[in-house]
């Protein structure tokens, strides 16, 4: 047998019947308008508000982050997008999918089912190009959404855990915080050229994958794909990335900790704000104030920045009480989302 006699293996999933009329398609450029007003309806019945930034949108859709995602949208006779599923092929194993659906749509039930069963059957191919032999299928809606629960529990899918989406004001006065003593935090090294110095990026990378060794759901990603993803992200910022350091038992100056994060963009116009994607501290170095010290920064930064607040996400039964930790700085908890999981085992 010649290669050209060989089943070539698809690079794409069939695409799913729905009821009449209603078609599904992958999305183009020309659908980031309806996509940036559906995500809006999900976070503003998620949330209560919503501050849908575009770019991102337009990113996910036909920029950097398309390139490793499989989306679908459907549509009815006017072409117009009124269900998105994404599945993201995150790391080895790992496919993290989000699904946003217009509940005014009456079949709606129908199209969530069969764009489910469609994100299984990418996930599926996603690993079998990997080589891997399983992979877990991701996704997070915000909690209390009884009909995404609804939508996820028929397709296979087990709530685990909850996140919480805390955010802290930021003040000018802020402006002065400094970190504890014994702990410098310094922003990654540039060169003249204000691209990072890669043997701080590795840095960066190694703190954050032996930090959460001991934390719920975590899996090694490389380090192209982890700096891959984060330039993906609209908000990113070389210079919102941070080490930190303490001294050891010899006398030597020692990484402890990382911080990375990007720019949250202004509600209603309003200022910009910060959000941390990734705070990690070495476990042996747990308990100097690495984590206060590294949040200190980040809180100062945006102050001096003139930014008006800083967001991130925890897990609420972090086993390094971590949720405490924010509170006493003076984080709030805006809304939740839970992660529901499903497991799959390639065939063959």
């Amino acid at each position: 047998m010649t290669p050209a006699d060989e089943q070539a293996t698809p690079t794409e999933p069939r695409l799913p019947g729905l009821p009449e009329p209603w078609t599904a398609r992958p999305p183009t450029h020309g659908d980031v308008e309806a996509l940036v007003a559906l995500r809006h309806i999900d976070e503003l019945q998620g949330t209560g508000e919503a501050h849908v930034d575009p770019r991102g949108i337009e990113n996910e859709v036909a920029g950097e982050a398309s390139w490793t995602r499989r989306q679908l949208v459907a549509v009815g006779p006017d072409d117009v997008p009124r269900a998105w599923i994404t599945v993201h092929d995150r790391a080895a194993g790992r496919a993290l999918v989000w699904g946003y659906f217009d509940r005014d749509v009456d079949v709606v039930d129908q199209i969530a089912q069969a764009f489910y069963t469609w994100a299984e059957e990418a996930a599926l191919l996603m690993a079998r190009l990997r080589g891997t032999a399983e992979t877990r299928l991701d996704e997070s809606p915000f909690g209390g959404d009884e009909r995404q629960a609804g939508w996820l529990r028929d397709a296979g899918y087990t709530k685990r855990r909850t996140w919480l989406h805390m955010q802290r004001p930021v003040s000018a006065d802020d402006a002065g915080l400094e970190p504890r003593e014994g702990v410098l935090v310094r922003t990654v090294e540039k060169h003249e050229n204000g691209l990072p110095v890669a043997a701080d990026l590795q840095t960066v990378h190694h703190m954050l994958e032996t930090s959460f060794e001991d934390h719920f759901n975590n899996y090694r990603e490389s380090f192209p794909e982890f700096v891959q993803r984060m330039r993906e992200e609209p908000g990113h910022r070389w210079d919102q990335w941070w080490l930190a350091y303490v001294v050891d038992e010899d006398g030597e100056s020692v990484p402890a900790g990382t911080v990375v994060c990007s720019v949250l963009p202004g509600k209603d116009g309003g200022p910009e704000g910060t959000y941390v994607e990734y705070i990690g501290v070495n476990r042996h170095a747990r308990g100097r104030g690495v984590a206060k010290s590294l949040l200190g920064e980040v809180i100062a930064d945006a102050a001096r920045r003139g930014r008006d607040r800083v967001g991130l996400e925890v897990d609420d039964d972090s086993p390094t009480s971590a949720d405490q930790l924010y509170l006493s700085l003076g984080w709030t908890t805006e809304y939740v989302t839970d992660s529901w999981f499903k497991d799959l085992t390639l065939d063959g």
